[in-house]
C-alpha cells in the first residue's frame, strides 16, 4: 500500500478515535465495571484498527467496528481471567446473550446513559481536581497522555502517573459506574461542571507557557458541555455552563493580535467575534433562564457574558446590569475572585475611585495573595485616576506573579508606557 494511502488511513483512524473513543470506553465500562480495564480494551481495539484498516480499508461504520472488536477482547479477557462464577455469569451473560458482530447496532445500547455514567465516574470527588481533569480529557476527549501533559505544562511521566493513580483510586474505592440520584446528583453534577470549566479556562487563558490561549482545550470542554446538555436536558446549570463557554469562545479570533499578543476585552474588534457561537450561547442561556428558580453560578456568569455579547461597542455595555448580576453571583457563590470582578464592573459603571475602594477592601484576602489580576486591575484603576507611579508599580508586580509569557509582556509594556524612559528587557 502506498505511503500516502497509509497516512490517510491513519489520519482517519485518529479522527474516528477522537469522536468515538468516549462512547466505546463508556460502553465497555458499563460491562466491566472497571474504567481502567475499559480503556485498555478500547486501546487494544484501536491497535487492531491501526493494523488492519490500512490494508482492508476503513469500514463503513468505524465506530461500531471498534466497539465490536473491543467487546470481543473483553470476552477473551474474562474467559482467561477465570473470574468467580457469579462475576463470570453476570458479565458474560450481559455480553454474550444475543451478541453478534452487528456493526450497525453495536453502538446503540444505552450509549447516552453510558456516556453520562462515564462523566460522573471520571469526575468523582474521590479524585483530586487535577486528576479529574486529566482523566476526563483522557477518557472523554480521547487525548493522549502527552497532549494532556503539554496542555497543563507538566512532564509526560508526571501526567501518566496521575492518570494511572486516578484509575487505581476509582478501582480501589469501588466507585460504582452509575449516574447518582437525588441530592447526590446535584452535588456530583457540581463536580462535573467544575472540571469541564477548569478545562475550558485553561484553554481560554493559559496559566503558564508561551501561548495566551489553547483553543483545542476549549473545543474539548465545549464538546463535553454540549454532550452534558443533551444527556441532562433538565439541569439548568448545565445549560448555563454551555452558554458561558459558547459566548466566551466566540471571542477567540479577537483575543490575540497579529503576533499572538493578548487583546483585552474592551480593545477587541467585535466584528471578529463568532456570532454563530454568540447565538448558540444566548439560546443556551435562554434555556437556563426558562427552567425557573434562582439562576446558579454558571448561568449568572453567562448572563454577564451576554451583556458584553449584546453590546455593539464597549461604550454601549450595560455595566449597571453587570454590577447587579455580580451582586447576585456573590450571593450564590461568594468569593474574593467574584468581588474582584465586581469591582471592575463598579469602576466601569460608577468610576475608578469606586472600584479602587472595593479593591483595597479585599486586597488582604488570602485567596488573592499571589493572584496577578489583583495588582493588574488595581494598576488600571490607578492609571485612570492619574496616580501614574503607583500604577506602574502595580503592573510590574502583576508581571512578576504570572507565569504566562504573553501576559508578562503585556503587563511590562503597560508599565513601560507609564515611564517612557524605562527600557523593558524582553
Amino acid at each position: 500500500m502506498a505511503a500516502s494511502a497509509t497516512h490517510v488511513a491513519n489520519a482517519t483512524i485518529e479522527a474516528v478515535w477522537r469522536i468515538e473513543s468516549a462512547k466505546i470506553v463508556a460502553g465497555l465500562a458499563r460491562m466491566t465495571r472497571d474504567v481502567g480495564l475499559a480503556e485498555e480494551l478500547a486501546q487494544e481495539a484501536l491497535v487492531a484498527a491501526l493494523e488492519k484498516w490500512p490494508g482492508s480499508g476503513v469500514p463503513d461504520n468505524p465506530g461500531a467496528w471498534l466497539m465490536a472488536a473491543a467487546k470481543n477482547r473483553a470476552l477473551d479477557h474474562f474467559r482467561h481471567a477465570k473470574l468467580v462464577e457469579v462475576k463470570h455469569e453476570e458479565i458474560g451473560r450481559d455480553m454474550e446473550e444475543g451478541f453478534t458482530p452487528d456493526f450497525d447496532a453495536a453502538l446503540e445500547d444505552d450509549i447516552g446513559d453510558d456516556l453520562l455514567r462515564l462523566v460522573f465516574t471520571a469526575c468523582h470527588p474521590v479524585l483530586s481536581t487535577e486528576a479529574r481533569a486529566a482523566l476526563t480529557l483522557r477518557l472523554l476527549c480521547g487525548l493522549t497522555t502527552d497532549e494532556i501533559a503539554r496542555a497543563f505544562l507538566v512532564p509526560e511521566p508526571t501526567m501518566a502517573q496521575r492518570i494511572v493513580r486516578a484509575k487505581r483510586t476509582l478501582a480501589e474505592a469501588r466507585v460504582p459506574f452509575e449516574v447518582p440520584r437525588g441530592e447526590e446528583l446535584s452535588s456530583r453534577l457540581a463536580s462535573v461542571l467544575e472540571v469541564v470549566y477548569l478545562v475550558f479556562n485553561e484553554g481560554y487563558s493559559a496559566t503558564a507557557g508561551d501561548d495566551w490561549t489553547r483553543p483545542a482545550l476549549c473545543e474539548d470542554a465545549l464538546r463535553l458541555g454540549r454532550i452534558l446538555a443533551e444527556l441532562a436536558p433538565d439541569e439548568p446549570e448545565v445549560h448555563g455552563l454551555v452558554a458561558l463557554m459558547e459566548i466566551q469562545a466566540s471571542r477567540f479570533r479577537a483575543r490575540s493580535g497579529p503576533s499572538g499578543e493578548p487583546v483585552l476585552l474592551l480593545d477587541q474588534d467585535r466584528s471578529r467575534w463568532d456570532h454563530v457561537l454568540v447565538r448558540r450561547g444566548l439560546a443556551a442561556l435562554d434555556r437556563a433562564e426558562k427552567s425557573g428558580g434562582v439562576l446558579g453560578p454558571y448561568a449568572l456568569q453567562a448572563a454577564i457574558a451576554a451583556c458584553h455579547a449584546r453590546a455593539p461597542t464597549p461604550g454601549e455595555t450595560d455595566w449597571k446590569r453587570i454590577v447587579a448580576l455580580y451582586d447576585a453571583l456573590a450571593q450564590v457563590m461568594p468569593s474574593p475572585i467574584v468581588e474582584l470582578n465586581r469591582a471592575v464592573a463598579v469602576a466601569m459603571a460608577f468610576g475608578p475611585a469606586e472600584g479602587l475602594a472595593l479593591i483595597d477592601a479585599i486586597a488582604s484576602e488570602p485567596a488573592l495573595r499571589g493572584y496577578h489580576l489583583l495588582p493588574s486591575v488595581r494598576g488600571d484603576f490607578l492609571e485612570k485616576l492619574g496616580r501614574i507611579d503607583e500604577a506602574r508599580g502595580e503592573f510590574e508586580r502583576a508581571a512578576s506573579l504570572t507565569r504566562n509569557s504573553r501576559e508578562i509582556r503585556l503587563l511590562l509594556d503597560r508599565a513601560a508606557a507609564l515611564h517612557p524612559g524605562l527600557r523593558v528587557v524582553k
